[in-house]
């Protein structure tokens, strides 16, 4: 599948919160598409598509709290091209309190499949403190009616808000985890210029995660949705020209290849478990699935560093196996080899 993106940001939305900045994070900015542009943008792509189905996806602002006639007026233009085919699916974003029963029963007849809810946290005091205006009811109200107009649901998380903990964090993912969401986004909280949550971090009332904190952390929620088989489709924020414009991340966990240096960390423990069972100064090969070989080297060769300093292990090799199971590792030395999972 290929993704058309249109981004509004901002728009719609009856809340600003602390961490908000949606035009530097999406990297656009301005009012609705005119129906021409819609059109124009899809057929861009669809020469670029070489024959994938095109999903148009709305990014950035509360779709549903627009008018219902602005609503229309996007999602109309792409009506005939989802009955010729030339789409195969609509998306939008929105927040959870700006959906029940009549909202997802319209989104169904113009064609959406899909639903994103902004949803953060599902702890009481995070939403409150950072100025979300819903709480977890609405998110577990928002994905029944959604799933009851046979609409896909995804929800997008944010570890590290205000009053947040990494105990909170895992609580608010065991709680989405039960909703049984079709995906996962989780976008560990920056500071970002002109917000709310900048000013709360210049007066020393917020502190943000530090890079190594959050992907600890997010190694923890990647490992509990992928247990539960719900697939995390992104981890940090899009890298875009805006967002690493200098003096645009103030704090935070930023960093460009984030979702890497979780999935680096997770290949590390899985190493390192594997290698406490054999002697130290093992001469080993490490097998992944395929395109998993840079996770498990690590960025600048760390994971093979660390390895040679704590376990004194010759790695002599790392190679693919497209027939092992995601998520596993695997180590091979002279007197046999042996896997783990998750």
């Amino acid at each position: 599948m290929s993704v058309v993106p249109f981004f509004i940001p901002h728009l719609g939305c009856p809340h600003r919160c602390v961490f908000c900045d949606q035009e530097k994070v999406a990297g656009a900015s301005g009012g609705l598409p005119a129906p021409a542009e819609l059109l124009a943008r899809v057929a861009q792509y669809a020469e670029k598509a070489r024959g994938r189905d095109l999903e148009a996806a709305f990014y950035g602002g509360t779709f549903t709290a627009l008018p219902r006639a602005d609503q229309e007026r996007l999602l109309s233009p792409l009506q005939p091209l989802l009955a010729q085919g030339a789409l195969k699916s609509l998306r939008v974003s929105t927040r959870p309190d700006s959906v029940d029963a009549d909202t997802a029963s319209f989104l169904k007849s113009f064609g959406v499949a899909t639903v994103e809810l902004g949803v953060q946290s599902m702890d009481a005091e995070v939403l409150r403190l950072s100025g979300r205006g819903h709480d977890a009811a609405s998110v577990e109200s928002a994905v029944a009616a959604l799933k009851e107009a046979d609409i896909e649901v995804g929800i997008q998380l944010m570890p590290g808000l205000p009053g947040d903990s990494p105990a909170r964090s895992l609580n608010s993912l065991s709680r989405v985890l039960a909703l049984s969401p079709s995906f996962l986004r989780i976008y560990p909280t920056l500071v970002i210029s002109g917000t709310e949550l900048s000013r709360m971090y210049e007066a020393g009332s917020y502190h943000p995660l530090s890079l190594q904190d959050a992907v600890s952390l997010c190694k923890e929620m990647l490992v509990a949705a992928n247990r539960e088989s719900i697939p995390v489709i992104r981890m940090g924020l899009q890298p875009t020209a805006e967002l690493e414009a200098p003096g645009v991340v103030l704090a935070g966990p930023y960093h460009p290849a984030f979702r890497q240096l979780v999935e680096s960390e997770l290949c590390f423990d899985q190493m390192s478990r594997l290698l406490s069972a054999l002697p130290r100064g093992s001469r080993v090969s490490f097998v992944v699935p395929k395109g998993k070989t840079s996770d498990l080297v690590g960025q600048k060769r760390e994971n093979l560093s660390r390895i040679r300093r704590l376990f004194q292990t010759d790695v002599v090799a790392v190679r693919e196996d497209p027939s092992l199971a995601p998520h596993t590792v695997s180590v091979e030395w002279d007197g046999g080899a042996m896997s783990a999972g998750l």
